[in-house]
């Protein structure tokens, strides 16, 4: 046979062909591992040597109406204490809880507890110990619902298994974050902690303390405390939604038991906008721990920037006017006063300025807090809103207004002042003038009655217009009504015989012709004042009071919200009728108020009142608007035991003055700029 002449060749393609099948199998191993079960691998080796983590979102900014920046952000630490690693080892996470309390006692770190019981030797009941939410609790654990404070301490000792080597004030402690960690595994102890407390954690070995980072509120101003707000950590009773009241707890929305959420203030009223979306991602590390690499699976989404309708260069007037004006009445009340400013925008609602005195400063309110809430004066406490008084000679506008539309009087009837009002065998009140100088204010109509503030003339128009009335106008002002204010308000008390019988009060005559000048039951707040004069001078268009103005993405580049709420109700209120009140007001600026409003850079027009407390000095209250003709702001002042409303003028005309002689530009947020 013929042997084959190329047997070097046939080697070359039987080599040749095994490794092309050698790299088709590894394309196809290739391909099944990266491309078919691509995503699977990949998890699986990232799995392996990676952590999940929470990237907490930049909490949303918030500015005043021209862009200037109010509150924004800066890098911080927190506390959070996980008793997972514990088990169901009690004891040793007791020890724990009380060594890390020892060293915030140590450092003056103040943390979160909100167990409803006072710290000390001998603890005693808080008022939310009768909430809803910690009577579920109580229920929830088996413990005594009405027990007393030392009773409940027991029951807690038992429950958490805390030692009787701890006294009875350590025991109140540790079962204070006890509390907070029922329900959850962990929570935040301390926002906002020193480097001091951190390096003494880390070098510590505290167990169960891990630190994280976390956005830190900056105010980038130290006004508008009452309606900036705070922000903290979840409560227990946040927590869990109550069924009971409908509240839906932080657990049903989406949040971690660890966020930072607002307290109150706009900072809670917006807190859907602020709070932003936490992203997540996964970090890579060698054998030694070294971070290698970092993969985001979804991207922390930083929360709106929240534009208020407030000027922040009107609201330091507003304060600073108020604060000048109450401590200038020097006597020996000078210490126990308080007052509170609101100007709203004629014709939106837009509040512009809201102030309360005293006040407090946002930057130090944790170290601070202590002391403010001991504080007799309430800084706390924001009378703007929250703060109701008799509104005093400033209802007689609505009165007025009630009569004038109502056919009982017009704008040119004539009612002689007698002095004392007599209609009624009892009571015969007597008007002020005659009480303090035993004369009258004559024979006079609408417009000189609201410069006279005539009483007589309103104890007659009063009884002729009937509380039924009365109280109708007074509702559609929104007196005794809430405002709509985001942060909340008070209701006040709109003075009626049916208010009166559910309140177990007397009704008699007598109080109809006593609403009618603006004392009886009634009970405003600042802001309905404000409110309730920005609708009489619109002609009747009466709008919610609002802080919202609108809401945009963190980066500027999309709208997320805008107020545009319409009116709530208009009670069109006839020119001649407009003519008549705005008169009066109008000329009392140029009669007993002349020497305040000589120097104002514009018409305006006011009202004046006081309302007698007790044996107590008299409350002041002032309403005013302007331009006279074209109204654009409305003021409200009230001050605690401020005498005749008169003194509070020169306030109201620094208050005016500062909105109509504003101008230049203001720092605002550019495009696509994003302020941590």
């Amino acid at each position: 046979m013929m042997k084959n002449p190329h047997p070097a060749r046939r080697r070359v393609y039987m080599l040749l062909g095994f490794f092309g099948a050698f790299l088709l199998l590894f394309f196809a191993v290739l391909y099944d591992a990266q491309v078919v079960h691509g995503s699977e691998n990949r998890a699986k080796s990232i799995t392996s040597n990676t952590a999940s983590e929470t990237v907490t979102a930049s909490r949303g900014i918030i500015t005043d109406r021209n862009g200037k920046v109010l509150v924004s952000n800066r890098l911080a630490y927190t506390l959070v204490f996980d008793k997972s690693a514990f088990g169901k080892d009690d004891g040793a996470l007791n020890d724990a809880i009380w060594r890390l309390i020892q060293l915030c006692q140590e450092l003056d770190v103040p943390w979160n507890d909100t167990l409803p019981l006072t710290t000390g030797v001998i603890p005693q009941l808080k008022t939310a110990a009768r909430s809803n939410a910690f009577q579920e609790y109580l229920k929830d654990n088996e413990l005594p619902v009405n027990a007393s404070a030392s009773e409940l301490i027991g029951a807690l000792r038992e429950l958490y298994a805390i030692d009787e080597r701890y006294t009875t004030a350590q025991a109140r402690l540790i079962a204070g974050v006890r509390y907070e960690l029922d329900g959850r595994s962990s929570y935040t102890f301390a926002e906002d902690v020193s480097s001091e407390l951190i390096s003494r954690i880390t070098d510590g070995h505290y167990e169960g303390v891990t630190i994280k980072t976390a956005a830190a509120r900056v105010y980038n101003t130290k006004l508008a405390a009452h309606i900036l707000g705070t922000v903290g950590a979840i409560w227990q009773e946040e927590w869990r939604s109550d069924e009971k009241t409908g509240y839906v707890g932080y657990a049903d929305r989406g949040y971690s038991m660890n966020d930072l959420v607002g307290k109150d203030g706009v900072e809670k009223a917006f807190e859907d906008y602020l709070h932003g979306v936490d992203g997540k991602r996964l970090i890579t590390t060698d054998e030694n721990g070294k971070l290698t690499g970092e993969l985001y699976t979804r991207k922390p989404q930083p929360g709106g920037t929240v534009a208020l309708t407030i000027d922040i260069d009107l609201q330091q007037v507003a304060e600073d006017t108020l604060a000048s004006t109450i401590q200038g009445m020097v006597d020996k009340d000078s210490n126990e006063r308080g007052g509170a400013v609101a100007v709203v925008q004629v014709g939106t609602g837009e509040v512009l300025a809201l102030a309360s005195y005293p006040t407090y400063d946002l930057e130090t309110f944790n170290q601070n807090y202590e002391e403010l809430a001991a504080d007799e004066r309430l800084p706390m406490f924001n009378r703007a809103t929250q703060g109701i008084y008799a509104p005093g000679s400033t209802f007689k506008l609505c009165t007025s207004v009630a009569a004038l539309e109502e056919g009982i009087i017009t704008p040119t009837t004539i009612i002689q002042d007698k002095g004392i009002y007599t209609y009624y065998k009892d009571p015969q009140p007597m008007c002020w003038i005659w009480r303090q100088a035993r004369t009258t204010h004559g024979r006079i109509n609408v417009s000189q009655a609201i410069v006279d503030s005539c009483n007589y003339f309103y104890y007659e128009v009063g009884r002729l217009t009937g509380i039924k009335k009365l109280d109708e106008y007074a509702t559609a002002f929104g007196l005794g009504q809430h405002t709509g204010i985001e942060i909340g308000d008070e209701r006040g008390v709109l003075a009626s015989p049916e208010w009166a019988e559910a309140h177990d009060r007397e009704w008699t005559d007598g109080q109809t012709i006593t609403a009618a000048i603006g004392q009886s039951y009634n009970l405003f707040t600042p802001l309905q004042l404000a409110n309730y004069v920005a609708t009489l001078v619109s002609g009747g268009e009466h709008y919610e009071a609002h802080l919202l103005k609108n809401v945009k993405s963190y980066d500027n580049s999309r709208i997320i919200d805008v107020y545009d709420k319409g009116t709530l109700n208009e009670m069109h209120i006839s020119e001649s009728t407009m003519a008549a009140v705005t008169k009066g007001m109008h000329d009392l600026t140029h009669d007993s108020l002349q020497g305040a409003f000589s120097r104002c850079v514009v018409e305006a027009g006011a009202k004046t009142g006081s309302a007698q407390v007790g044996t107590d000095i008299a409350n002041g209250t002032f309403v005013a608007y302007a331009p006279y003709d074209d109204p654009e702001i409305a003021i409200a002042i009230v001050v605690e035991k401020g005498g005749s409303g008169s003194l509070l003028a020169n306030a109201a005309v620094d208050i005016i003055n500062a909105w109509f002689t504003r101008g230049g530009s203001s720092a605002s947020l550019g495009e696509n700029t994003l302020l941590q």
